[in-house]
């Protein structure tokens, strides 16, 4: 069993969830093979999604999860298998989106099936990743009149 690749894949896909959620687009794109297959799909998003390469998804990540979006994605018990310089991994994952500007919130949550790859730089990227649903839910906040965001990284009111 390979300890050391199994560890730099946790903290590679720990890396992805991180990124994704500061927005750090660059090193969020540096956790995907250029050649990545992703397909990631919700309900709240009216269709699946599938991308082909490292371009495609920071485009879309950057372009629908910006600034007026609040997203924090969690993901544990990883199990990793490793064969050489590939491996593949499945995360048990939730996540909450808040979209403040249409009084809406997101919970979720579900299982990735990922594959990796140890590329020539040394680096493990994501090769290929898609998820499965358990559940998903929305809320409407205009419907819940205790809600109120007290902080938001993204807010210069609300940033602490």
């Amino acid at each position: 069993m390979d300890l050391a690749a199994i560890e730099e894949i946790r903290q590679l896909k720990y890396r992805y969830f991180r990124t994704l959620d500061l927005k750090q687009w660059d090193e969020f794109g540096d956790c995907l093979a250029e050649d990545v297959v992703a397909r990631y799909g919700t309900q709240a998003m009216d269709k699946p999604l599938h991308f082909d390469n490292r371009a495609d998804v920071v485009e879309f990540m950057s372009g629908n999860l910006g600034t007026d979006i609040i997203s924090i994605h969690i993901a544990s018990h990883p199990e990793i298998a490793v064969d050489g310089d590939t491996a593949t991994g499945s995360w048990g994952f939730e996540d909450t989106v808040i979209v403040p500007a249409f009084e809406v919130q997101i919970r979720g949550g579900g299982y990735y099936q990922d594959e990796y790859r140890r590329d020539p730089d040394g680096k493990w990227r994501i090769t290929s990743t898609r998820y499965e649903r358990i559940y998903e839910a929305m809320t409407s906040l205009k419907d819940t009149p205790s809600f109120k965001l007290i902080a938001n990284r993204w807010d210069p009111d609300l940033a602490h």
